[in-house]
């Protein structure tokens, strides 16, 4: 069995089977990890959804937009802000019908974070000086804390190590933000190139969004090779302009 871990998925059903048709995932026998954020962004998160269902051993990490959709499809809570978001699209991919329990049910018992093989996966981040089970759920589906000092302490220091963990896996904060809003004058020209698509490797931590939510790609990777597979721009895909 190989195991994979995708970055967040946004809706962006067509991004998704491309990532799994890419990296040959086998859905009886492989394994995947959702980093968070299935829902809200592109019109098909009900697609992305049934199609996490049909994998055997999937496991899904809550993020914060899959929160604010659990609130609308058990209480009915549609906040401006989580509808500005890309909720009106989790909203409309339903045609007017109620979430479907199997559907509620996936993010209901969707993991807040996994710790295994000394790697740590979670949709936000950590406080590296607080074990993981010392953080509420707020804490690890928000945070940008984590990368934000991985960014900074890689271009001193790449050995260096936040927390106990051998590799941390993030979404949330996608790789677009560091290429519109950081310094890369540190940066060699090919990194430069990269950046905004590709996932960032910063110390120990590895950062998947890759922005299939706005207008970047979906990532895939294989946690033990580091290989990576990655959708088209999803605005090219959905024929529409970027988030």
């Amino acid at each position: 069995m190989k195991t994979f871990v995708i970055g967040d998925i946004h809706g962006a059903y067509k991004a998704l089977v491309q990532c799994l048709e890419r990296s040959k995932f086998d859905y009886q026998n492989d394994r995947l990890i959702a980093l968070g954020d299935v829902c809200d962004g592109y019109p098909e998160v009900k697609q992305c959804i049934d199609e996490l269902l049909k994998i055997k051993h999937c496991d899904f990490i809550i993020g914060n937009h899959d929160l604010w959709a659990l609130d609308w499809a058990t209480k009915g809570i549609k906040e401006d802000l989580w509808l500005n978001q890309g909720g009106r699209n989790t909203i409309a991919s339903y045609d007017g019908q109620a979430m479907p329990k199997t559907h509620i049910d996936f993010l209901k018992n969707a993991h807040a974070w996994i710790d295994e093989k000394n790697c740590l996966f979670v949709h936000g981040g950590i406080d590296p000086n607080k074990k993981v089970e010392a953080h509420n759920l707020d804490y690890l589906v928000w945070d940008r804390n984590l990368v934000e000092s991985a960014w900074n302490k890689a271009h001193q220091n790449p050995k260096y190590k936040f927390s106990k963990y051998e590799e941390i896996f993030v979404g949330h904060t996608t790789t677009q933000w560091f290429a519109r809003n950081k310094e890369t004058s540190l940066l060699t020209p090919a990194e430069r190139a990269r950046l905004g698509t590709e996932p960032l490797f910063l110390c120990n931590v590895i950062l998947l969004d890759t922005g299939a939510g706005w207008s970047g790609k979906l990532t895939i990777m294989d946690i033990d090779t580091k290989e990576y597979w990655q959708s088209d721009l999803t605005p090219e895909l959905y024929g529409i302009e970027g988030r």
